[in-house]
């Protein structure tokens, strides 16, 4: 099972390259996948029909008791015969859909095959937790597909529309399924099912919340609103999405868990009322429609609310109807969709109102449609027939809610039958006053697929027997009436057939009055829901932008000092409270007097930033307020976050700098005297708050230090350096979450700036400064006739650095780049340095990276060491000088060490966990006896991680600024005009 969703994504990676060099022939291999799952699912019907299962499990996080976890059962067998086999056909019918001009076509194909493994996980999993991620990846599946084209504004939205609606549902879905499995101690849904806990406050809760879910994921009121806008996708999409997959995952969900939570309040009430409602409301809509996809997508609403008020009833009986009425439903329904996109592909028109006499010219698709819509309208020998009278009759033999519920289902497959003729009507009939539509012939393989599935309604209606043993399997799973219904197509003349018959005749009186009916619904509509939504996302959005202009006035200072009040607030007021210092050990002043120099000097650097005026001197004196805490670090025996302190402090304070190349000299705010002196003690009193609460959770520690124990896990290993093996090893969980967060902060920052695109490549000519020489600006290779140019290929006069009549200027160039700058804002002595450290603190990063298992270092410090390498360059060469250093782009650096990272944490898998730790001992050559442990190889993404970020950093506020400041000066020819 495992093997087989996997496949779907696995082959999903190369539906781009296999659709440019096949074209639509290759939805033919993607369709390989899901007909292998068809067939396996086959395979296992006996063992399924006969109550057996496959299970398939794997510790995945076990101390959460969370498990990968696949079981497949009656119910699973019959939701993964139709997600794989509709799924195929579905496939097979894009071959012929598309053509080899259609645009994104490969994405597109990637995206329904990998809906099709996220569906095939979700009806398989017995993991709650599981079970969500799959769901959600049908989410955003669903979501690409619909807004597959994109450029139409129409797209756009319903795709967002659709995936706020369903994710919100399934985060709510996400907090039942964790009350779930609090209270049965378990995530595991058989095991759930076998034994359920007992009814309770917190699992009605829990019931509600996956509702909420389950309704929003199957378009149930008050969710409905999606479902009609989602048919701006594909019509492949919506047969295969919409008809047979994703919107049966609610229903899915709710049969699946009838079994525990039918008797618990309010689910059975819940789910007869809402299903009952969306019904008739959907049903009703669906008359006044005259696109024929909005007509099916009505329906299909109208259908859903019929399928979760069987699913949702909790009985023998019902159970076994919902599960005749899941296949049927997805029979007839897929079939009806796909022939809308043959008539649409044919005519160009889905317009019921312009369609005219396409019977005659289409014959064979026509005949399909109505063998589909016979199905639908439940019309005796087909198998919608079938599961029609099986759900009427458990109904009529249900509780009194059930026979409310059979009255509102009596109502709807009215509707159903007028809704169905409107369609055959629509499309296929001639009609008065409108000529016969024009239409090309069409292929046998382009109507194979529906023609397939319409031809299993008419097997299966007299076949329905077959079916009993798979879907009463399911229903065995509650408690068996004396008499328990038998699937069959003839159980004859009763109250069901009658009812049946008066569903059918009231259908056929709302089609014929068709006209009175629309002027009735017109007169009744009240406002659409998709109205409603839209307000309600204007509303929010106004609302939004009220408070934001109400507490975002653009002044840095008032929100500091708000944020550090209202922090300041809750501290002191647990303090007074609590009074948690009972009992607290006094603290000690310093334990070296070092420590209290150093201590003193920093806060003294830190009280005279308060009256500087100067930007720059600001700066400096915070950077040395950051250079003092590294020497307290220093003074307590604390290399490693020393050295990182300093290295941070660096790169900061260069940051700084390029950043206050664009801003005034001077602060520009001037406070007046009182306002300086209310937030003075706000200041004062946060950094007491700080110091009093770390004093406070020092001195209650009452567990012993973890300190010991991490020291000699350690040396277990035969390391030596604890804060690097914490960092890399023991915590790397916390580790990984800290660099995606750097790594998502940097392409934040630059994105600010480079507003288009990251890349220098195509960067508009810069003009030289006053002063340059006239050949010292490189060329891009925008020019006409020209190529891109680095510094190492400038020419001997160019490389001279020399400005026209300047004798006086440097005659030689230590840097490549040092040329394109001019002679007054060169530094000799700044060029020989840069050349000279470069290398040797390039040596000395990877000396840290190396070396973190036994000395101070590390990856990130390394990382940030090699940034400093090339900010040297920078400094002393310009922007030229680094894009020479620097042949990659820095996101290339930032991406391969977060995959490093996370392929080494994956790599665990292997061992059981992510991140389990192992190590090679062997013998190179010439190196000797060596080993090697993935604790370096995390660390080495790390590295390479924090070595981009710098990168990306100093190329935006560096490069990027300098580039401005470049296009901002006079031109020479101005200068001297």
């Amino acid at each position: 099972m495992s093997v087989l969703i996997l496949c779907h994504f696995a082959l999903a990676l190369f539906a781009a390259p296999l659709v440019r060099r096949w074209g639509t022939r290759a939805f033919l291999v993607l369709a390989l996948p899901p007909a292998a799952a068809a067939v396996w699912a086959l395979t296992r019907w006996s063992t399924t029909a006969a109550g057996g299962t496959d299970t398939t499990e794997w510790r995945w996080l076990p101390a959460y008791h969370v498990d990968w976890a696949l079981r497949l059962d009656a119910l699973a067998e019959l939701m993964v015969l139709l997600a794989a086999g509709v799924g195929t056909l579905v496939l097979v019918y894009c071959a012929s859909y598309f053509d080899d001009r259609s645009r994104q076509l490969g994405r597109f194909a990637g995206n329904l095959l990998a809906f099709a493994g996220a569906m095939l996980g979700l009806v398989l999993a017995d993991d709650l937790v599981l079970l969500y991620i799959f769901w959600e990846l049908t989410t955003v599946f669903s979501y690409l597909l619909i807004g597959q084209t994109s450029d139409h504004k129409r797209n756009r939205r319903s795709a967002l529309q659709a995936l706020t609606v369903t994710a919100l549902g399934g985060l709510t879905m996400l907090v039942g399924f964790l009350l779930l499995g609090h209270e049965a101690g378990t995530y595991r849904i058989s095991a759930i099912l076998a034994d359920p806990p007992p009814p309770s406050a917190a699992l009605s809760a829990a019931g509600v919340l996956i509702l909420v879910g389950a309704l929003s994921k199957s378009a149930i009121w008050p969710f409905s609103l999606w479902l009609p806008n989602a048919m701006a996708a594909p019509t492949p999409v919506s047969a295969y999405l919409h008809a047979a997959a994703m919107v049966k995952a609610g229903v899915y969900l709710v049969a699946r868990l009838a079994p525990a939570f039918a008797e618990i309040t309010p689910w059975r009430p819940l789910l007869l009322v809402l299903g009952s409602l969306t019904m008739l409301l959907g049903g009703w809509r669906a008359l006044r429609m005259n696109d024929l996809k909005l007509v099916l997508a009505y329906g299909t609403v109208s259908q859903l609310g019929f399928l979760t008020v069987l699913a949702g009833a909790g009985g023998h009986d019902t159970g076994l109807a919902a599960t005749a009425m899941i296949l049927g439903h997805a029979l007839f329904k897929a079939p009806l969709f796909l022939v809308t996109g043959i008539v649409d592909h044919a005519t160009g028109t889905r317009d019921l109102r312009k369609l005219s006499g396409l019977g005659r010219r289409l014959p064979a698709v026509c005949a399909v449609a109505v063998l589909a819509g016979a199905s639908m309208a439940a019309v005796p020998p087909l198998l919608g027939f079938a599961a029609k009278e099986a759900a009427f009759q458990t109904l009529l033999d249900g509780s009194t809610g059930d026979r409310w519920a059979l009255a509102a289902a009596v109502a709807g497959s009215a509707l159903t039958t007028a809704y169905t003729l409107r369609y055959l009507w629509g499309a296929f009939a001639r009609k008065p006053g409108v000529p016969d539509t024009g239409a090309h012939p069409v292929p046998a393989a382009f109507l194979a697929p529906p023609a397939v599935l319409a031809l299993a309604c008419l097997v299966l209606g007299p076949g329905v027997p077959w079916l009993q043993d798979l879907l009463g399997a399911y229903a065995a799973q509650f408690p068996a009436p004396d008499h328990p219904y038998h699937l069959a197509l003839w159980h004859g003349a009763g109250l069901a057939l009658g009812l049946s018959a008066a569903a059918w005749a009231g259908g056929v009186l709302l089609f014929l009055a068709s006209g009175p009916v629309l002027r009735v619904g017109h007169a009744l509509a009240l406002r659409s829901a998709d109205r409603v939504f839209g307000g309600m996302l204007l509303a929010l959005e106004r609302t939004a932008l009220q408070c934001t202009g109400l507490v975002q006035r653009g002044s840095l200072p008032a929100y500091l000092v708000t944020t550090m009040s209202v922090v300041l607030a809750g501290q002191i007021a647990v303090l007074v409270v609590d009074e948690p210092w009972t009992g607290t050990p006094a603290p000690r002043l310093w334990d070296h007097p070092t420590q209290a120099g150093v201590a003193l000097l920093t806060c003294a650097v830190a009280l005279l930033c308060l009256g500087v005026r100067r930007r720059m001197k600001a700066v400096v004196l915070a950077g040395l307020t950051g250079y003092g805490t590294a020497l307290l670090f220093v003074a307590q025996g604390a290399p490693d976050l020393a050295l990182t302190q300093f290295c941070v402090e660096t790169v900061s304070m260069i940051v700084y700098v390029l950043v206050l190349r664009r801003m005034p000299v001077y602060f520009e705010e001037n406070f007046s005297r009182w306002r300086r002196l209310m937030r003075m003690p706000v200041a004062l009193a946060g950094g007491a708050a700080v110091a009093v609460v770390l004093w406070i959770m020092a001195g209650h520690r009452r567990a012993e230090s973890a300190g010991a124990a991490m020291v000699e896990e350690t040396a277990h290993h035969g390391l030596k350096d604890v804060v690097a093996t914490i960092l890399v090893d023991l915590r790397a969980w916390d580790t990984m979450g800290e660099s995606a967060v750097l790594a998502a902060a940097a392409v934040g920052v630059t994105s600010l700036i480079y507003l288009h695109r990251r890349t220098d490549a195509a960067e508009q000519p810069v003009l030289p400064l006053p002063g340059d020489h006239p050949h010292a600006a490189l060329r891009t290779g925008d020019e006409p006739g020209t190529a891109p140019r680095t510094a190492w290929q400038a020419s001997r006069y160019e490389s001279a650095g020399l400005p026209s009549g300047d004798e006086g200027a440097p005659e030689r160039t230590w840097l490549a780049a040092s040329a394109t700058l001019a002679p007054e804002r060169r530094s000799l002595v700044l060029e020989v340095v840069a050349r000279l450290i470069f290398h040797p603190v390039l040596v000395l990063s990877v000396y840290l990276l190396l070396c973190a298992e036994n000395l101070p270092g590390g990856g990130f410090v390394a990382g940030l060491t090699a940034g400093v390498a090339f900010i040297a360059r920078y400094l002393a060469g310009g922007r030229h000088e680094l894009a020479d250093a620097v042949r990659f782009k820095a996101g290339l650096f930032t991406g391969l060490g977060l995959f490093l990272s996370t392929a080494t944490a994956l790599g665990g898998l292997g061992e059981g966990t992510v991140l389990h730790g192992w190590t090679w001992h062997g013998h190179l050559p010439v190196w000797g006896d060596a080993h090697l442990s993935t604790a370096v190889l995390f660390d080495c993404g790390v590295y390479l991680l924090v070595l981009g970020v710098v990168l990306d950093i100093v190329r935006a506020l560096g490069a990027r600024i300098d580039r401005q400041i470049e296009r901002a000066a006079p031109r020479p020819e101005e200068g001297r005009a």
